[in-house]
């Protein structure tokens, strides 16, 4: 039955794109409002009617200590829930307990009749080694001996205290030193007193003060001992203070005045605090300046120690603007400097995605670089300089999940490299420091996530598509073998419903070569003669990349909500997002404005040519945060072809928004780049139909963003639409701004007038 239903889902949707393809002469859909009426009350039974309809997607494995038998849960239809008990040295699976038996244990201990219905364990614990499980059932714990159901009352249940395998922290680049600090050997005590640096023996003694010229405008701090207690590294920091920005909460209960909230803000151009690096010799009481540049960006580095020989450290140093990254080595017996790896670049840096790892047995540093134009994996003789590049070609690194010194080998993620694929989909590899011996642990069609046993002997794969459900396998670590399928996600019931699936879509970008992707979602049981406006979920932030990659991903949600109302709706990454090329990045390179749209207009043009129910003359576009800035953006620089916009929360002027998102883009200094982009400056450009919303509270983009928007548009006499939310933070607008949004895109692009919610009672 369920094979059934796909097939049917297939043909149609074959059948229907076919016919749509051929029907040049679909007519542009224009409903009553009786029509829309009708499609509103569809869509909220059509949300309810998909709720829980789609199982399997994921699980969470327990790995008992020996790391060959787990235990992981499935919800079903109706909330059921049912425990399965797996063994990866036979690959078999079974139920992880005898529900009757356990039910009648129950009933046993707590005097009460259980109902017949599945039983509701609100956690569980089992423990192979006594063949026995500890659980919660109606507040209170018990423990059931598995071998023969015999049960008793305990205070709780056992801790987890598994040490599962962890990612390496890639984001672990600067740190928070104490102001006392006790040296390795437990023989001294470095301390500030006074804004200076002392360091006293442990034994007693007079302290002996190093520094005197700190100040509570610029003390000594930030210490840090090397590990042969020989020295101390410490810092003359010249503090700033970061300017706050102000918000006022309109609407508190209990008071008829507003409240006016503040929080620390550094915005593009604002100083940092800055640390000049000293080094304290204990032997001989001498401070020495280290000969390197002050570090004005960023907090005090983290230290790499030489093992072996703790004269030399590394620290990273990332300049500000973002175009220059240094391992900088120092000798600490006499301050000297030199450049392990310094890499510089015309565009920019990607600083929050440099992974650099430190083999302490072989002096050696892996690390990421984009510099052949992909983000690949790199082996550094630290003592020599000397570069190894271990990953190549036309593919991505994503991640590093972990690396091994001794079997020198590195577990990472990485897209691209699989030939007629999506090229955002993820797949998981192991690689030798020579770039040599690769294997790609995750072969099959999809986006990929893995997690593994705690021996990490075995490892769960879980992948899909969007349009293609969730398969979770049992495999092997040491040659990525298949041992067994774990569960497979099952859509019968969503597809019953009516609703069809996200279809990815590419086509060609503005060069006319690299393939731009998105998805699309369509309205249930459209009528194929009708062509119906398209609507965006935009957000072209360059962090990242956004369309959803997954089987039921819960951002689509809205998206095909959304599209019940008779619209095409969809999603797509353009050029300036990550994960593709460097070059596909650096578009965005002090071009925030850009935001893809060249790409983002052609693909739906295509998407128009080959569906012939797509009518690319009605295209409106939503976001927030940055997708509020794209939003607006689109009406502002393309409005010949964008005719609605949506723009929450947006951060409209990169001068006024976060510092270390925006001049990771926009570049350091603040230039004209920033005033000529912004969309205050270029409000006066606004055509087509504007929604702004904004929170009043939020401490994401400061409101004044927005606000500043509003102001410059009504100078400049536009009309638009202005929907400020009390009490709310950085949001999309929550449920009353969504049914806003609707509303506002029904009356522009469909036509009908926006209805009064205050007499509507279906559209409460």
């Amino acid at each position: 039955m369920k094979n059934n239903l796909y097939i049917t889902a297939f043909f149609t949707l074959f059948l229907s794109c076919h016919f749509y393809a051929q029907n040049k002469e679909a007519i542009p859909y224009q409903p009553s409002k009786s029509e829309i009426l009708e499609r509103y009350k569809q869509a909220l039974k059509l949300d309810d009617a998909v709720k829980n309809k789609v199982f399997k997607t994921s699980i969470h494995a327990h790995w008992q200590p020996d790391g060959n038998l787990f235990w992981y849960s499935n919800v079903l239809k109706d909330s059921v829930r049912e425990y399965i008990l797996a063994d990866a040295t036979k690959g078999t699976k079974s139920k992880l307990f005898n529900e009757p038996k356990l039910k009648k244990a129950l009933s046993v201990i707590t005097g009460k009749a259980l109902s017949q219905k599945n039983l509701a364990i609100d956690s569980l614990n089992y423990d192979s080694k006594a063949k026995s499980i500890t659980l919660k059932y109606d507040k209170s714990y018990f423990q059931v001996n598995l071998s023969d159901y015999s049960i008793k009352s305990v205070a709780s249940l056992p801790k987890d205290f598994n040490k599962y395998p962890k990612l390496n922290d890639q984001w672990a680049r600067w740190n928070f030193f104490k102001t006392d600090s006790i040296s390795p050997n437990k023989k001294w005590s470095a301390y500030i007193k006074d804004h200076n640096v002392f360091i006293k023996s442990i034994s007693g003694g007079e302290a002996i003060q190093f520094t005197t010229d700190g100040t509570k405008e610029k003390p000594y701090g930030a210490l840090a001992w090397s590990p042969d207690s020989n020295y101390v590294v410490g810092y003359h920091i010249t503090l700033v203070e970061d300017l706050p920005v102000y918000y006022v909460l309109s609407s508190l209960p209990n008071t008829t005045r507003g409240k006016l909230k503040s929080n620390p803000y550094k915005q593009p151009g604002d100083p940092f605090t800055t640390y000049e690096m000293h080094l304290f010799h204990v032997a001989n009481q001498k401070v020495v300046k280290v000969n390197t540049p002050i570090i004005d960006f960023f907090d005090a580095p983290k230290l790499d120690w030489r093992k072996g020989d703790a004269t030399y450290f590394t620290y990273e140093k990332v300049d500000r603007g973002h175009q220059r990254f240094r391992i900088i080595e120092v000798n600490a017996s006499n301050g000297e400097t030199r450049s392990v790896v310094d890499e510089k670049t015309k565009t920019f840096i990607y600083e929050s995605r440099l992974f650099t790892h430190y083999n302490k047995e072989s002096n050696t540093v892996v690390i990421s670089s984009e510099k052949d134009g992909w983000r690949h994996l790199y082996l550094i003789n630290s003592l020599n300089g000397k570069e190894k590049q271990i990953t190549k070609g036309e593919w991505v690194v994503r991640s590093v999940d972990s690396i091994d010194e001794h079997k020198k080998e590195i577990w990472f993620s990485a897209s691209g490299r699989n030939p007629g694929e999506d090229p955002y989909y993820i797949h998981h590899y192991r690689i030798d420091f020579d770039g040599k011996k690769m294997v790609n642990l995750t072969p099959s069609k999809g986006n990929h996530s893995i997690s593994f046993s705690l021996n990490k002997k075995y490892y769960i794969d879980t992948y899909s598509e969007p349009d293609v459900p969730t398969t979770i396998e049992l495999h092997r670590t040491d040659n990525g073998a298949k041992i067994m399928e774990l569960e497979k996600s099952d859509a019968s019931a969503y597809l019953a419903t009516g609703m069809s699936l996200p279809e990815p879509f590419h086509a060609k970008g503005r060069d006319g070569v690299t393939d731009i992707w998105g998805i699309i979602c369509r309205p249930a049981h459209f009528d194929p003669n009708k062509k119906y406006p398209v609507i965006e979920s935009i957000y072209a932030g360059p962090q990242d990349s956004f369309v959803p990659k997954n089987f039921m991903d819960r951002y689509t949600a809205e998206m095909q909500s959304l599209a019940q109302l008779g619209f095409i709706v969809v999603q797509i990454d353009g050029m300036g997002t990550a994960n593709r090329s460097k070059a596909f990045h650096d578009v965005c390179w002090k071009n925030l404005k850009d935001a893809g749209f060249e790409d983002r207009i052609l693909w739906i043009k295509a998407l128009a040519k080959k569906y012939a129910y797509v009518d690319d003359s009605r295209v409106g576009l939503y976001g927030t945060s940055a997708g509020g800035q794209n939003a607006l953006g689109g009406l502002l620089f393309h409005p010949e072809f964008y005719k609605a916009g949506v723009a929450a929360c947006g951060c409209h002027d990169n001068r006024v928004d976060k510092q270390w998102w925006n001049e990771q883009w926009m570049g350091y200094p603040v230039d004209k780049n920033y005033e000529e982009q912004s969309n205050v400056t270029n409000a006066t450009k606004l055509k087509g139909d504007l929604l702004l919303i904004v929170g009043e509270a939020d401490e994401n983009v400061p409101p004044e963003s927005t606000y500043r928007v509003a102001d410059e548009l009504i100078k400049c006499g536009k009309t638009f639409e202005f929907l400020p939310l009390p009490g709310v933070g950085h949001s999309d607008g929550g449920p009353y701004g969504r049914k806003r949004k609707r509303d506002f895109f029904v009356k522009h692009l469909l036509g009908v007038d926006a209805h009064n919610r205050n007499n509507d009672e279906l559209l409460q």
